[in-house]
């Protein structure tokens, strides 16, 4: 969801309760009328407006003021809330993403771990943890705005579960979202404040991209997907489509050898068809192929009684040439 604020007003209490207002009216438009299990809104949405010292000076507990206007519709409509924020946690000021349960109730604070120097200048603690959230659906991960500069919150996310990344953002994030998504293998649902957010899947494709005309993007997922390489898997493709038919899906990405693997099965995980033919996922097969290469590589060092007396090449020199 696209987020632009209702401007600055003359106070900065009417700034917060003026997006607050503006943010419960979008809520409720998208829960009516496409009906998600998640919606996520931008980069510290009810500060909008403000400047980095009036929105710090404004930091909540949680649950607080803001988060009370926003978990009734939550649970009202049964939806997960992200609502990023900034929020004040003994005695430190932290960007955050708040995470509203479908009930209404607090579920948990993910903390920026990348803020900028400007932010820290301002009073902005940077969080320590690529935190994640199960969900009745899966799990969930975050990346805030200019942490999505630095592998560690996607590596980390990843490692701890996350089969969705939401990135709360002030930029767009463009290229760099498809890159993690990509080399990940995760979804990616950005929120940005003008038009560009977007959701991207775990082959780096662009779903969906709001605009002026389309502040509100919504899209069904499937997140019992894997990644897998091309190389051998593709063999068995037949073998499970003929047994599974479409409610296994194997989507091809050929310019980079790799498949997503979904299944649309109640009682069959993408887990259990894995098993069943012996694929290989993508990380798997990467680490194999790894290993292999040390065995091999060790071999002919062990075989060696001295190094090879390699020939010295001095860097050529740089010029323009065509390609």
């Amino acid at each position: 969801m696209s987020f632009t604020g209702v401007g600055r007003f003359n106070t900065i209490r009417g700034t917060i309760e003026g997006n607050v207002r503006e943010m419960v009216k979008l809520l409720e438009r998208v829960c009516i009328c496409d009906k998600p299990d998640i919606v996520c809104f931008p980069e510290h949405s009810p500060t909008i407006g403000l400047s980095l010292e009036d929105g710090v000076k404004t930091a909540e507990e949680n649950p607080g003021e803001i988060f009370s206007k926003i978990a009734p519709i939550a649970k009202k409509y049964g939806v997960y809330v992200v609502c990023p924020m900034y929020e004040k946690k003994n005695g430190h000021i932290y960007n955050a993403a708040v995470l509203i349960g479908r009930d209404g109730e607090y579920v948990g604070s993910y903390y920026k771990i990348h803020p900028t120097v400007d932010e820290i200048e301002g009073g902005i603690t940077p969080g320590v943890e690529p935190k994640t959230f199960k969900t009745d659906f899966g799990t969930i991960g975050f990346a805030i705005c200019f942490d999505l500069n630095f592998e560690d919150v996607i590596k980390g996310s990843v490692e701890n579960g996350a089969e969705l990344i939401l990135f709360p953002t002030m930029y767009r994030g463009g290229l760099q979202l498809k890159i993690w998504a990509f080399k990940y293998g995760v979804y990616f649902a950005s929120t940005f404040a003008g038009e560009g957010s977007m959701i991207v899947d775990p082959l780096g494709r662009t779903l969906a991209v709001s605009s002026m005309h389309s502040p509100i993007i919504c899209k069904t997922i499937n997140l019992d997907y894997e990644i897998l390489h091309i190389d051998y898997n593709w063999r068995k493709w037949d073998s499970i489509k003929e047994k599974y038919g479409p409610n296994v899906e194997i989507d091809v990405s050929s310019p980079e050898g790799v498949f997503m693997l979904i299944s649309n099965l109640k009682n069959v995980s993408v887990k259990d068809i894995i098993y069943e033919f012996q694929l290989e996922t993508r990380k798997e097969y990467f680490h194999r192929s790894i290993k292999i290469r040390e065995e091999a590589l060790k071999k002919i060092r062990s075989g060696r009684t001295h190094l090879m007396n390699l020939p010295f090449f001095t860097s050529p020199s740089h010029e323009s040439i065509k390609i």
